[in-house]
């Protein structure tokens, strides 16, 4: 729980709602959308997490990684999934929890739509599913259901996926006990990922650099409490 985490990302909303959900966990969270600022704004030597949004650019993340990890050996980099902040918080809390005991063996099986699960003892078990119902940025959209959830006993299990699931951008969280794993359904179209700005430069390292991509509000809870 004192495990300090930073989220760099592009979505305003993506970033305050990622935050609250961990801040109301307990957790010690920021988020900023101001890339260029990131090293003045943060004490890298005080981060144990840093989560990077899909819209970060190539060579910005590139660099952050090298700067913040020259001065921080101990800090973990985590990928998030997609621009959806419940699914943030399980990726930042399956970083966390990595380190504890786990008596479970949980894998997604993409042919059969299902979760499976080998426990060694019983445990509280819930699957959750997110997909995104809009693209269009600077805001995407998504939805979310919870699959599964319930105690179960030692022993292999599988939990099948709904129809409901779609198989493009989507995304599930098996949490057993407190452990917490996070896997991809479908993923993210290309013609999304082609929005990434590319980079090439410091203004590349703004959230408004891209023609591509409209402009945002500046997002930094380091300087604004949000």
């Amino acid at each position: 729980m004192n495990a300090r985490i930073l989220i760099v990302g592009r979505s305003p909303n993506v970033l305050i709602e990622t935050l609250r959900i961990l801040r109301g966990k307990g957790y010690s969270a920021d988020a900023t959308n101001q890339f260029d600022r990131v090293l003045d704004d943060y004490a890298a030597e005080d981060i144990d997490v840093v989560v990077f949004g899909g819209m970060v650019p190539a060579d910005t993340k590139q660099q952050l990684r090298q700067e913040i990890g020259e001065r921080n050996a101990h800090v973990t980099f985590v990928q998030g999934l997609a621009g959806i902040a419940g699914l943030i918080a399980s990726q930042v809390e399956g970083v966390i929890t990595a380190g504890e005991p786990d008596d479970s063996h949980v894998t997604y099986d993409g042919e059969q739509r299902s979760v499976r699960l080998t426990l060694h003892s019983a445990a509280r078990v819930t699957v959750e599913a997110w997909w995104a119902t809009s693209f269009t940025p600077p805001e995407p959209k998504s939805t979310s259901m919870q699959v599964f959830g319930a105690e179960l006993e030692e022993g292999s299990h599988s939990i099948a996926l709904p129809a409901e699931v779609p198989s493009v951008a989507s995304f599930l969280a098996v949490t057993v006990g407190s452990a917490v794993h996070t896997f991809t359904v479908g993923a993210i179209p290309q013609s999304v990922m082609n929005m990434v700005p590319t980079g090439g430069g410091s203004a590349s390292r703004s959230p408004v650099a891209s023609s591509q991509l409209p402009p945002v509000s500046e997002v930094n809870t380091r300087s604004h409490d949000q």
